[in-house]
């Protein structure tokens, strides 16, 4: 039967049904709040063992536990990624730079005991739960279930907890900040390397909800970017990796002078307050060598007596003698003061103005849950489960709650939990939203946690990586704009939001207009069901196969398992009707009715069921449709391209697709021809196709012509010259492409890509093909003769390619930065059946005929070949925008709802002293330069 499927009703289901499972995790970290952490302990500090997950199952020489190590047990677990775990404890790790035995790490950790309880018990709870952990402001990190961690080749952790942006953003709340640098001459040297390395830390401390920019001084005021004076600009990765590289350029030079550079900031800050922002905490960072002038008279202007706006000094070197001044400004500014002698002191010293900001929060006792932008998990990003790389987190922060340190906002860390997003997405089922609908999320900033159209990775050699942008990419850049220019979808889509009141989430969907807002279902009984043939399904159970838990879940030995019912009741329907289609495909084969050079046909349904027939017993493209072959197999969260392709057609068309492969050595090219299979109702459910062998027009023995089979994108999928076929045909004859264009059988639409990845030049080579601008004339009724003779010969194999858009990227330059990028794209106008001309080329005449082809998205060009209309023109230009305006763009963004900026009650005495932590250089350098960050 057909049903019709409610945009608004299926948009108020899967909103409710996300709520309801985000809703889950919160409770699970509102839980630690209950029993978790003890209050900061006041019993003397002592010794205390616990489980060092760098050290756990490691033995020394003598085959002994080394310290604080010892036998832990550890299991595969297919729920975490098949890694070895422990579900019944947790395991601490102790980043490089902190002493793993310090009496009051060791105390804090004694403390944080309690918390192993409540990991199990919401584990037990809600199977569904990942990785669940507590970072503390000591800078430990307890995680859920235990782990051994490896450290990088030369034993060094550099992961710290306190750097995570689930930790920042729930230990604070937003701030605008600028960061002032000293680069007079008595930088030079090693304090302009950690005056440097300490820019780039506070940087690593902002997120997307914070604004920032650097200004430079000596006697004059320098903005390290130029676009960005007098304003701020969203802490995004993108802008401050932005500002990593540009601070490294800086270079010392004449006196500082910091009162006018002092005035600059309070300036902006100013102005921040009424249209930009954060809209909440402000503060300025100064990073000096020393501070000589009288600069009272700028705090009188700006800052007291409210002293809305905190002061952090930073004292750069071993020299004390402006030390006094340094903290005088911190102190009087509700700051705070440390002291940077070398880089070994930067990362605890900058981690300090976290806990200034924190204090209105932890006073009002205020356990703000957040939720963080789109991340990759790097433990799943090396385990290549790519389908699971982006992941958000839920955080909240726990204080201490001792009555006489009330005053001092005393944060004792935060307890957080993982949620892949793709879990999350599976709550919208793709097979129900159709080969053209699909759900994303977004956050309050507006950038992408999920969608179709994300590409957070990109290919730098043979190795995938993350882009530096890649979770700071808006919804305008993934969206079409619908404009008369652009090339839109042949059916209608429309886009519905909902805001998810389990954090600052937007939950949107898309549902096309006429087959997308139908669905064919049937019924089928369970005694048919259990007789079927599945074959290469993945696992999706932790105690059995899919296949497994489909059978029990029938025959109802197991009916606690969750089963999307509807899903299944599909598959079954389509596994029975589609059954006899076998038997039709043999008979093709044995009555010898099978066109020439057909070796697979197959058929796909809307379920993501496939039937499959290899008509030879070994194809030339041996992956074509085999697990491996990920592109044109349906999974869950993809219907593959050809099925979408003929999805969009008239039935009874046939849509033709170049397979983007060459097979090596042989150079074979394959094309695969679907149609769509419909209904009596007329809309379509499923569709048949076959791959072929790419056919050459070969059959005329006449040298005087050339014969192109061209696509509705202006792509070549059959020519005399095998190397012609996938060129972009305006590469091969420039002349009669151009023609074409201006005569209107195929239109030139711009095409944008705002994930693109460019070199570090803003103008490279691009590999598209170049076209040449000629005149029209009159037709030529020879060639018109021959065309309509070559129609009703034969062609094996006229089978298309839509992505082929997306051509341009053959020859792929090497990704450096991102970028964006205008291209142009061709697409045939349907109503112009035929054409034919004659272009003058100097001293010949090229003549052309060009004829469409009947129920397909293929048109016959026929041109003569003896009359060569070269040089070309290349019409090919990259188009980047201008990366200042981009990055300084203010887009539309929901700011969170709370702010903890001010408490009358805070003890803003405690601000600084000199640093009390020190580590030798070689082994915090050893740390920075060669272990590898992992993105939690």
């Amino acid at each position: 039967m057909i049903i019709d499927l409610d945009g608004s009703e299926l948009l108020r289901d899967y909103s409710g049904d996300i709520e309801q499972m985000l809703g889950s995790k919160m409770k699970s970290v509102k839980c630690y709040l209950k029993e978790s952490l003890i209050p900061l302990c006041s019993l003397p500090l002592f010794q205390f063992d616990y489980y060092n997950s760098m050290f756990i199952n490691t033995l020394d020489e003598d085959g002994n536990s080394v310290e604080l190590g010892g036998e832990f047990p550890l299991e595969e677990n297919e729920h975490f990624n098949k890694m070895p775990v422990n579900t019944q404890l947790s395991t601490i790790q102790v980043p490089t730079n902190v002493y793993n035995k310090d009496p009051k790490l060791l105390n804090a950790i004694y403390n944080s005991e309690a918390i192993n309880d409540v990991f199990i018990s919401n584990f037990q709870r809600d199977p569904t739960l990942t990785w669940q952990y507590f970072g503390s402001s000591f800078g430990f990190f307890r995680i859920y279930p235990g782990i051994k961690w490896t450290p990088d080749t030369n034993g060094v952790v550099a992961f710290d907890c306190r750097n995570r942006n689930w930790y920042i953003q729930a230990a604070t709340s937003p701030k605008d900040i600028i960061i002032m640098v000293d680069i007079s001459g008595s930088m030079k040297g090693l304090k302009m390397t950690i005056a440097k390395h300490t820019i780039n830390t506070i940087l690593d401390t902002l997120g997307e909800n914070d604004f920032v920019n650097v200004i430079a001084y000596t006697d004059y005021v320098r903005y390290v970017e130029p676009c960005f004076r007098g304003t701020l600009v969203q802490a995004d990765l993108d802008n401050r990796e932005h500002f990593k590289l540009l601070v490294e350029e800086l270079h010392v030079k004449g006196e500082a002078k910091i009162k006018n550079a002092m005035k600059e900031s309070f300036k902006i800050l100013n102005e921040a307050k009424k249209h930009k922002g954060s809209m909440c905490n402000q503060a300025i960072m100064l990073i000096t060598d020393g501070a000589m002038e009288d600069f009272e008279s700028v705090f009188e202007e700006f800052n007291w007596p409210e002293r809305r706006v905190r002061v952090f000094t930073y004292l750069i070197g071993r020299e004390m003698t402006f030390a006094q001044n340094t903290k005088w400004i911190a102190c009087n500014n509700k700051g705070y003061y440390t002291h940077i002698s070398t880089l070994a002191d930067v990362q605890e010293n900058v981690n300090e103005y976290l806990h200034v900001l924190s204090r209105p929060m932890v006073i009002n006792h205020d356990h703000d849950i957040i939720w963080t932008e789109a991340y990759m998990d790097t433990v799943l990003f090396y385990t290549k489960a790519q389908s699971l790389l982006l992941m958000t987190s839920v955080a909240m922060p726990v204080f201490s709650k001792k009555k006489e340190t009330l005053s001092h906002g005393i944060l004792l860390g935060v307890v957080g939990t993982d949620v892949p997003l793709m879990e999350v997405m599976k709550l919208a089922p793709r097979y129900i939203l159709g080969p053209h609908g699909y759900a994303f999320l977004l956050n309050n900033n507006g950038y992408i946690l999920a969608h179709p159209d994300l590409r957070p990775l990109f290919k730098d050699g043979k190795k995938l990586k993350p882009k530096p942008n890649y979770n700071s990419v808006d919804l305008s850049e993934v969206e079409w704009e619908d404009t008369d220019e652009m090339v839109n979808m042949p059916k209608e889509l429309g886009i519905k939001f909902f805001k998810i009141k389990s954090g600052c989430i937007c939950f949107g969907m898309v549902l096309t207009k006429g087959h997308g807002s139908l669905m064919f279902t049937g019924n089928v009984s369970v005694e048919e069901g259990k007789h079927l043939d599945y074959t290469d399904i993945d696992p999706d159970h932790r105690k059995y196969t899919q296949y497994q838990a489909v059978i029990r879940y029938l025959q109802g030995k197991e009916p606690d398992l969750e089963c999307d019912e509807l899903l299944l009741q599909q598959t079954l329907f389509d596994a029975v009707v589609t059954a006899p289609l076998e038997a039709y495909w043999n008979t093709l084969m044995l009555n010898d009715r099978l066109e020439p050079g057909v070796e697979t046909a197959f058929l796909g349904t809307r379920s993501g069921l496939m039937r499959l027939m290899r008509y030879v017993e070994i194809v030339s493209y041996r992956k074509f449709l085999t697990p491996s072959d990920k592109d044109n197999l349906f999974t869950i969260d993809h219907f593959p391209l050809w099925y979408r392709l003929a999805v969009e057609n008239t039935p009874g068309s046939t849509y033709d697709s170049l397979l983007k492969i060459n097979v090596p050595l042989t150079g074979v090219k394959y094309v695969i021809a679907t149609t769509a299979v419909t209904v009596s109702s007329g809309e379509r459910t499923a569709m048949a196709g076959g791959q072929f062998q790419c056919c050459s027009l070969v059959s005329f023995k006449t040298v005087d012509l050339s014969c192109f089979l061209v696509d509705n994108n202006g792509f070549i999928l059959l020519s005399k010259e095998r190397n012609d076929v996938g060129r972009f045909f305006g590469e091969v004859d420039g002349s009669v492409m151009a023609s074409l264009i201006k005569m209107g059988m195929f239109k030139k639409v711009s095409l944008f890509d705002y994930q693109a990845m460019c070199k570090s030049s803003h103008h490279h080579t691009s590999s598209a093909r170049p076209l040449l601008s000629v005149s029209l004339i009159v037709a030529s009724q020879h060639l018109l003769t021959v065309m309509l003779f070559l129609l009703d010969f034969n062609l094996c194999g006229l089978w298309h390619s839509d992505y082929f858009v997306d051509a341009h990227k053959q020859k792929k330059v090497e990704a450096l930065q991102p970028c964006d990028t205008a291209y142009p794209g061709f697409m045939y106008d349907s109503s112009i059946r035929e054409a034919n001309s004659l272009i003058k080329c100097g001293r010949c005449q090229k003549m052309f005929v060009v004829q469409q082809i009947p129920d397909s998205n293929l048109v016959l060009v026929v041109t003569q070949a003896t009359c060569d209309c070269s040089p070309f023109l290349n019409i090919w230009k990259h188009n980047a925008t201008v990366k200042c305006n981009r990055m300084k763009s203010q887009k539309v963004r929901r700011r969170p709802e709370s702010c903890h900026a001010y408490h009358p009650k805070e003890d803003a005495k405690e601000c600084g002293g000199a640093s009390a932590i020190s580590l030798s250089l070689p082994l915090f350098s050893a740390s920075l330069l060669f272990s590898p960050v992992l993105l939690r």
